[in-house]
């Protein structure tokens, strides 16, 4: 059901290559992409990394807890998110760190919470540096992938260029354990949605769990390897291409397995209108907001538990 794409050769103009980009955004919206500028080494430091995070005591992790803040940097308990108001909160936890404006740019005094203050734990001590390393090696690599999907929905390569100059870009650990006993029907590592934005990049430790929904209706098991990746497209970008793009329903129940995965949002800057050709404008960042307001637990004013 899922492809898989030489991003190489799609760079290089292969014709088969773009033929595959072609129906992944517009009839699947998943690709499994191989042969890009990052390396299994690369994947397999950065989960690591988040590994050694997530095993900290729980009284070191609530040390860059998210809820204690008005934003969504940090650390997230299991449960502190629902991205399925029919199901249950997600029993994942998960780590969030994302774009920086730079000095002198006036948004940073807005307080805006897709801009928000990283924060960074102490421990491991080459966390920071390990996952701020691999955030520049993915987002060189969605603005590379957004040039080649420019192309396949008739747009100009450059035409996202300077509609990510300051990306809304959320880069996330995710860390599955073992499914509970106490699971239901109604419990997920994380329960079936589309993702909110444009352009999702995924890899992680190569243990199963994501399950993407087919046009048959069915959950198809989709396994990635470190150094290979997923791509997928969201809400935004799907509403922002006049329903060209295709955002897919996807999802983890869990296993018996942990399991630790690390997408990459990558989201245009804040003001950008999404609306499609002719439709009543909404910038991205309005967009992102609603939709992080009616997931994150702490945004809403509940706990997780």
């Amino acid at each position: 059901m899922i492809e898989k794409l030489d991003f190489a050769a799609l760079v290089a103009g292969d014709v088969e290559a773009r033929a595959v980009l072609k129906r992944g955004v517009l009839e699947t919206g998943f690709l499994r992409i191989v042969n890009t500028p990052i390396e299994a080494r690369d994947v397999d430091t950065v989960t690591e990394a988040y590994r050694a995070f997530f095993k900290l005591p729980m009284d070191e992790k609530r040390l860059v807890d998210m809820a204690l803040t008005g934003s969504n940097r940090g650390w997230g308990a299991a449960g502190s998110e629902q991205v399925d108001p029919d199901a249950n909160p997600d029993y994942k936890e998960v780590f969030d760190c994302g774009y920086q404006l730079p000095k002198g740019d006036p948004l940073r005094a807005s307080g805006l919470l897709v801009y928000g203050a990283n924060q960074w734990p102490e421990n491991p001590e080459t966390f920071r540096r390990d996952v701020s390393a691999y955030y520049d090696k993915a987002t060189d690599l969605c603005r590379a992938l957004l040039r080649q999907i420019a192309q396949a929905t008739g747009r100009d390569t450059a035409y996202f260029d300077d509609k990510f100059s300051r990306p809304m870009a959320l880069l996330r650990g995710n860390f599955y354990p073992a499914r509970p006993d106490w699971a239901t029907d109604k419990d997920f590592g994380i329960a079936a949605h589309t993702d909110y934005g444009c352009l999702t990049l995924l890899t992680g430790d190569g243990t199963p769990g994501l399950e993407v929904q087919g046009a048959d209706a069915a959950w198809h098991a989709v396994d990635v390897q470190p150094g290979e990746f997923v791509i997928n497209f969201g809400e935004m970008l799907q509403m922002w291409s006049g329903d060209k793009v295709r955002a897919t329903l996807h999802r983890v129940v869990g296993s018996a397995a942990e399991r630790i995965s690390v997408p990459m949002f990558f989201n245009p800057n804040y003001d950008t209108n999404v609306a499609a050709e002719g439709g009543e404008p909404i910038s991205a960042g309005d967009y992102l907001t609603k939709r992080y307001d009616e997931t994150y637990l702490h945004l809403m004013g509940k706990t997780a538990g």
